[in-house]
């Protein structure tokens, strides 16, 4: 069974394994979380959550809201979006449908909120498989967008597209 639980400052070695390996340096070249001070602080703008399968930890995922976290890493945006950030741990763990329950759950949480109006996301533009995946999910494309050093692809999925075709 899978779930979502806070992640905190007892995930730090974790998420700081979760971070050298290969497939999420793919994903996520060049930003440093910063886990040993993130893990410690709990903005009313975003959540950090530890997926989990049987009580046994297989993936992260953030939620923000883009309109007001503090880095404006999304710069000028609408209110009433959120943002995410998702990634399956181990590479063992691939493959297995957890990414896609783990967005299941994370588009709900975010459509739980009556006033989010769609949610953004930003892989990488070289990462097909990413792409791929968030396109089956209903995710439609933006615009090619540079975040710092990374080229990445914006899309978004409306509650209206959930609603009507949730995955």
């Amino acid at each position: 069974m899978l779930n979502f639980r806070n992640a905190t400052i007892k995930d730090l070695e974790l998420l700081e394994y979760w971070d050298k390996q290969a497939h999420v340096i793919a994903s996520d070249p060049d930003d440093d979380w910063n886990w040993a001070f993130e893990l410690t602080r709990f903005p009313e703008w975003r959540e950090q959550l530890i997926a989990e399968v049987n009580g046994r930890p297989v993936g992260f995922v953030q939620i923000i809201d883009p309109a007001i976290e503090e880095s404006h890493y999304w710069g000028d945006v609408a209110e009433n979006l959120r943002a995410i950030d998702i990634w399956i741990g181990e590479k063992e763990d691939l493959g297995k449908g957890y990414g896609t329950g783990m967005m299941r759950m994370a588009v709900a949480r975010c459509f739980k909120n009556k006033q989010v109006t769609a949610i953004l996301i930003d892989p990488l533009e070289t990462n097909s498989n990413a792409i791929r995946f968030y396109e089956r999910i209903g995710f439609e494309f933006v615009e090619k967008r540079h975040f710092g050093e990374s080229k990445c692809v914006v899309y978004t999925l409306t509650r209206e597209k959930w609603t009507n075709k949730p995955f």
